[in-house]
C-alpha cells in the first residue's frame, strides 16, 4: 500500500510539473520505475542477496532455484526464457527472476561477470542530494560536465530531460547510458552504465573508475 501511494505521489507531481493528463503521467513514471528496476536488476548481479534474503522473499534458496532451472535444461535456454519460466511456473516476481537468472548463468559457467550480448556492461549507482534537473544537467551541459569528468570525453547522442542521457564515450567504439530517478525535492538516484566493453579486465577497471567519478560529481553538485 505504501508503495502505491508513493507512486500516485509521483504522478500527481509530474502532472503538476508538465501538465499532462494522469493517463500520460503514470506512462512516464511508470516507464521510469521499470527502467530503474532493470538497473538495479543488474547492480544485483554484482551483489547477490543472502540465502536467508533471497528464501525469505521467493520461498527458495540460490541454490534450490539454481536446481530447479538444471532440471528444467536451462542451460540450454536463453536469459529470456529463463526468466519467463520463473515467472510463469514459479510465480516469482520480474525483479526476482531476472535476479535469479543472472546469478545462475554466473554460477553455471554460460556468462563472466559483467557479460552482456554485446561485450561487458557494469552498472554504477549513486545518490546526490540535490534535485534531478540539477544532476541531469551535470551530464548533459558540457561546460558543467568538464568540471566533474576529468579523465575522460563523452558526446551526447540522446537524452530525456530528468529521466535519461546516452553517449558515446571517447572514440565511440563504447557507449554511456544514464538513468535518473527523483527521490524527492531535493535528491536524486543517478545510475551508470557503460556498454560494449571488450573484456572482463575493462569492465572492473572502468566500474572503478565510474565509482570515483560519481563521487567527484557527488562532491561537485553537493558544495
Amino acid at each position: 500500500m505504501t508503495k502505491q501511494r508513493s507512486f500516485k505521489r509521483r504522478v500527481r507531481e509530474r502532472m503538476s510539473k508538465t501538465g499532462e493528463s494522469y493517463t500520460s503521467a503514470r506512462s512516464h513514471v511508470s516507464e521510469r520505475r521499470d527502467r530503474v528496476r532493470a538497473t538495479r536488476t543488474r547492480l544485483a548481479a554484482d551483489r547477490p542477496a543472502s540465502d536467508t534474503k533471497v528464501k525469505e522473499v521467493t520461498g527458495r534458496t540460490w541454490e534450490a532455484w539454481f536446481s530447479i532451472l538444471d532440471r528444467w535444461g536451462a542451460r540450454e535456454r536463453k536469459y529470456r526464457e529463463m526468466v519467463r519460466f520463473l515467472m510463469d511456473e514459479h510465480g516469482v516476481e520480474a525483479w526476482w527472476a531476472q535476479a535469479i537468472t543472472y546469478s545462475y548463468e554466473r554460477s553455471r559457467g554460460m556468462r563472466l561477470k559483467h557479460q552482456q550480448a554485446d561485450g561487458f556492461t557494469v552498472w554504477v549507482s549513486k545518490t546526490i542530494a540535490v534535485p534531478v534537473e540539477a544532476v541531469f544537467g551535470a551530464f548533459v551541459d558540457l561546460r558543467q560536465r568538464k568540471s566533474w569528468l576529468i579523465d575522460g570525453t563523452m558526446s551526447l547522442r540522446t537524452s530525456q530531460p530528468g529521466r535519461t542521457a546516452r553517449f558515446d564515450w571517447e572514440n565511440g567504439s563504447t557507449r554511456v547510458s544514464v538513468s535518473f530517478e527523483e527521490k524527492g525535492p531535493s535528491k536524486t538516484a543517478v545510475a551508470v552504465a557503460h556498454e560494449r566493453l571488450p573484456d572482463a579486465e575493462e569492465a572492473e577497471t572502468t566500474k572503478a573508475a565510474w565509482r570515483q567519478r560519481l563521487a567527484g560529481l557527488k562532491a561537485f553538485l553537493e558544495s
